[in-house]
């Protein structure tokens, strides 16, 4: 039994302080996640989805404007992008316009 904890002890070891600092990283948003979700449990409803409201439009605008969203949210973002104004457009707008 010491021997296998020795061995996972190296093992561990080996693994980056990257991954580590993104394991630690990963459970402190886990746990503010947990203290956010109780506190707007105690929050009025209606105020509760005003703010949800805000907070994921404001989230889907900048993801739809810089592309900067989640991969498996591309296919959605593709079909909603032609709407809506993006970084990209507004850059050739820019250079297209005589100074």
């Amino acid at each position: 039994m010491l021997l296998f904890a020795a061995t996972a002890l190296e093992k561990m070891h080996a693994v980056p302080t990257k991954v580590w600092l993104n394991i630690g990283l990963g459970v402190l948003i886990f746990i503010a996640a947990i203290i956010l979700i109780r506190k707007a449990a105690e929050m009025n409803k209606i105020v509760l989805g005003v703010v949800m409201f805000v907070v994921i439009t404001i989230l889907g605008f900048n993801w739809v404007y810089s592309r900067n969203e989640p991969k498996f949210l591309t296919p959605l973002v593709d079909k909603i992008a032609p709407f809506f104004p993006s970084d990209e457009a507004a850059a050739k707008k820019s250079k297209s316009i005589p100074n």
